[in-house]
């Protein structure tokens, strides 16, 4: 799945320069995912950067973007080249 950001978000800048597919951007007023390029690390990490930096835990999974491990380390392949 890919993930989103709640309200909750302050906007604090912490998970933009995390994140390896540049899926985060900030918005108005608080920051978006794209879940087109979020593959929550998969390919890159082991777990979602963006969720270990945000001092909010306001990071969450995007329900409608349902997708298996195998589907992310694709996308991010994709991505990525």
């Amino acid at each position: 799945m890919a993930l989103m950001i709640t309200e909750a978000c302050t906007a604090c800048d912490a998970c933009e320069p995390v994140c390896p597919n540049k899926a985060i951007t900030a918005g108005d007023p608080l920051y978006v995912i794209d879940a087109l390029k979020c593959t929550e690390c998969v390919g890159a990490e082991d777990e979602p950067q963006c969720r270990l930096v945000c001092p909010q835990d306001c990071i969450i999974q995007h329900p409608d973007f349902v997708e298996s491990r195998e589907d992310l380390q694709q996308k991010y392949e994709a991505l990525h080249g």
